[in-house]
């Protein structure tokens, strides 16, 4: 079966979307998204092109949008193009240029993904880039979390070609003489995925040639271990921990008859900030007296008597604090907030103490923080029209001693709540939202 075929019969099995939408085509000119593209095109699936130039190339990132725009041309499908100060941003963000053209490139996806209403963005991913972020993880080192590789979901994200090996890929690229750009950035080991694609592939590949068929086939098993592991966790959580106001209680000599101990101890943990390296120190507790504990930068877990105490850590003063995962809860100024994962209700309730927010475009860690000048988002209900969050506060008649104590739920440098006024449009909930994280706010 050739690639061609072999595609119209994964997008027909996994029904993304419905007959007659709409799809968003990440395509930068390389090899693997004009593939794509020319695939969508011969299977007659609706689709637009969203192009990025991120400037890192002079002239070459020039050829690249070129190459696109005269593409979709020829072909008659409409073109969305952007160019981003990418180094600017890095320096602004103190983040990595990969990192920095990552959230560029799917904040500007969503954005046209909304404004269009496609009903989805597709990327170019395949097998070969499952296998190196599954060694990428595992060299890192990982839980069962990491060992899924590159989800073919993410919320409105699809990746469906991570069937196809990077030789298909470049197969039917010479076979149907498909015209693309080759990066030269990607002929350097300068970055890590590069060094593993250049480097420790191929020699794997000298002894297992099949080894990024077989590894993509072991990924699939691994997602579906996660989704009963997680299961499992759930009902042990449920089983050892008891809430009682704003701390969580856990038996010690309950807890010692579960295992594996350390496995549960950390997954216990781990949603209030409790890294894997403190596992150690935690454990420790078991054995401890009253009065020991162990910190995370927004908790304490605290031996007292036949119990391990999960406690807040004393925020008044704090003006950033990092959510590491939810459920947890935290104090910060003269508020108490919860963070907690739930199905999506029949209704979202309308109360500014409480923000409702789409899961799938949630990246952990958040950021709780107090607002600053300069702040702005995009209030929703008014069509993604950007706004300061100083005007807000003012339209909104905050009272000067109040606006002091408003705190902002950040998460990957955007905004998504303003904590008692309004949550962010590009997080509101959808038709197709499943999960929502839902933000509490209460006076302590």
């Amino acid at each position: 079966m050739n690639l061609l075929q072999q595609f119209k019969e994964q997008w027909a099995a996994k029904h993304y979307v419905l007959p007659g939408q709409t799809v968003l085509l990440a395509v930068s000119g390389g090899a693997d998204s004009m593939v794509m593209a020319d695939l969508f095109l011969k299977s007659g699936i609706p689709f637009a092109v969203a192009h990025c130039n991120f400037g890192l190339r002079g002239e070459a990132s020039v050829l690249d949008e070129q190459l696109v725009l005269d593409w979709c041309d020829r072909n008659k499908i409409k073109c969305h193009r952007v160019q981003f100060e990418t180094k600017e941003k890095s320096a602004e963000w103190k983040k990595g240029t990969q990192e920095t053209a990552r959230i560029l490139r799917y904040e500007w996806f969503e954005l046209i993904r909304q404004e269009h209403g496609y009903a989805i963005v597709v990327t170019a991913h395949h097998a070969n880039d499952n296998v190196e972020t599954l060694l990428i993880n595992l060299f890192k080192g990982t839980g069962i979390g990491g060992l899924h590789g590159i989800m073919p979901e993410n919320g409105n994200i699809i990746r469906p070609l991570l069937f196809a090996t990077k030789e298909m890929l470049a197969a039917y690229a010479a076979e149907q003489s498909i015209t693309y750009r080759h990066d030269a950035s990607n002929d350097t080991d300068d970055y890590l995925r590069n060094a593993v694609r250049h480097n420790i592939v191929p020699a794997i590949q000298q002894w297992f040639p099949n080894a990024v068929v077989n590894v993509n086939e072991s990924i699939e098993r691994f997602g579906e271990a996660e989704i009963l592991y997680k299961k499992a966790i759930a009902q042990e959580r449920k089983k050892l921990m008891e809430q009682r106001g704003h701390d969580y209680y856990i038996p010690v000599l309950k807890l010692r008859h579960h295992e594996p101990l350390a496995t549960i101890m950390y997954e216990l943990l781990y949603p209030f900030g409790f890294s894997s390296a403190q596992l150690p120190n935690v454990l420790s507790l078991l054995d401890a007296e009253t009065g020991r504990y162990v910190s995370s930068s927004t908790h304490r877990v605290i031996r007292n008597r036949d119990f391990l105490v999960i406690t807040t850590i004393p925020a008044d003063t704090a003006d950033l604090i990092i959510v590491e995962a939810a459920p947890c809860a935290i104090e910060a100024g003269k508020y108490h907030f919860s963070f907690s994962i739930q199905p999506k209700p029949a209704k979202i309730p309308a109360d500014p103490e409480v923000a409702y927010l789409d899961m799938s475009s949630i990246t952990f860690p958040l950021i709780l923080r107090k607002w600053k000048m300069g702040d702005y988002f995009y209030p929703f209900g008014m069509k993604m029209k950007m706004k300061k969050v100083s005007r807000l506060l003012i339209d909104q008649k905050v009272p000067l001693h109040e606006k002091e104590d408003i705190r902002i739920v950040e998460c990957g440098k955007r905004i998504a709540w303003v904590s008692g006024i309004r949550p962010d449009e590009r997080f509101r909930v959808k038709d197709t939202t499943t999960q929502v994280l839902v933000v509490k706010r209460t006076k302590s």
